[in-house]
């Protein structure tokens, strides 16, 4: 691992139109990153409570995707969004993180959002369950989507995988205490795996906003607030490793 990466972090809402949310990859996605990351569900909003989301499923060559490879490759960066997969279980979408530009790479969330009176298995099917990574500027980047911020072992799995960046697009939704522990799960993802977390959420009113980035050693690099915001910053190699030599916790694990 070596050298450092321009990181953009794009915290806007998308619409339950999609034709819309495509056309605003290009207003949205800057020319001067390396990683562009906007977040889950950026082609098409969850919409209510009771949506059908069945007939937004997309491929992942479809509409959407060939728009985030054709934009990624006008500003010559990778992007990561969220859509909506065509495919599994009953004809539900997998919620599927989309990677193109100069690395390539499809996640489907593994952990669904069964929690806080919603129940996102009704509507869309859960991914395998493995690590997907991919290399990018000297780095190894691992994809979580939302709800898996609260699932420590996935986050483990992508360290133990090599992941020395943790990228975690999210619509979290904006409740009591919600925000508190969204700032707290992003950093304690970043303590314990000596890792940066690069965490770029929906903002309010519906969703929590406070996108972030946060070194290897928990210091909050970069943040927004609730509102529409887009966030900045530089991942660089050498805190990795010097977070590494202070708190050696990867090389002391037991068992």
């Amino acid at each position: 691992m070596s050298g450092r990466l321009r990181v953009t972090l794009v915290q806007e809402a998308s619409t339950q139109d999609p034709d819309r949310n495509r056309v605003r990859l290009r207003e949205l996605v800057p020319g001067d990153a390396d990683l562009v990351v906007l977040p889950e569900a950026f082609q098409r909003d969850f919409g209510d409570i009771d949506s059908d989301l069945a007939p937004f499923g997309e491929d992942l060559d479809g509409p959407f995707g060939s728009e985030v490879a054709a934009v990624a490759a006008e500003r010559g960066t990778t992007v990561v969004a969220g859509m909506f997969e065509r495919g599994g279980d009953a004809g539900r979408p997998f919620n599927t993180l989309l990677v193109r530009g100069a690395a390539e790479a499809s996640y489907r969330k593994i952990h669904l959002y069964d929690s806080f009176g919603y129940r996102e298995s009704d509507r869309l099917s859960a991914g395998p369950v493995e690590p997907v990574t991919f290399a990018l500027g000297g780095f190894t980047v691992g994809l979580m989507t939302c709800y898996d911020l609260r699932f420590p072992e996935l986050a483990r799995s992508l360290v133990d995988a090599g992941a020395d960046v943790l990228v975690v697009p999210s619509a979290w939704v904006a409740g009591e205490r919600k925000v508190d522990h969204w700032r707290t799960l992003v950093r304690a993802r970043a303590i314990e795996n000596t890792v940066y977390v690069v965490a770029a959420g929906q903002p309010a009113p519906r969703y929590c906003g406070h996108s972030m980035i946060v070194g290897p050693l928990g210091d909050v690099v970069a943040e927004a607030g609730p509102d529409a915001a887009v966030v900045r910053g530089v991942l660089d190699a050498s805190a990795v490793a010097e977070a590494r030599r202070t708190n050696p916790s990867l090389a002391n694990r037991r068992g």
